[in-house]
């Protein structure tokens, strides 16, 4: 595993979500309850920005068709979406969020 910085750990309020670029990828980093997770930035219903979604107890929920998917495995809870979206492994050093996008 290969963990590299995306945030630190007050650039993400808790109960929301922010996006990041981590080697080329952006990643959706949601603060739960003080627990750091780390999704894809996009909806598998339609290609939504799931970063720009809302965090509902353990759930990420896309704005644009209001598609849901639990944050810490990315299966989905609600639809129209049908495929899970990816998750990434998460480690906090410090102050500072890592995340595995390998």
């Amino acid at each position: 595993m290969a963990f590299v910085r995306v945030a630190s750990k007050d650039e993400v309020p808790e109960g929301e979500v922010r996006v990041f670029s981590a080697d080329g990828s952006n990643i959706a980093l949601a603060n739960v309850k003080g627990e750091f997770y780390a999704v894809q930035d996009v909806c598998t219903h339609d290609g939504g920005p799931l970063g720009e979604g809302y965090i509902w107890e353990d759930e990420i929920e896309c704005p644009r068709h209001g598609a849901r998917f639990d944050i810490k495995t990315g299966k989905v809870t609600a639809l129209p979406a049908v495929l899970p979206i990816r998750t990434y492994p998460v480690q906090v050093e410090g102050d500072e969020v890592m995340v595995d996008v390998g």
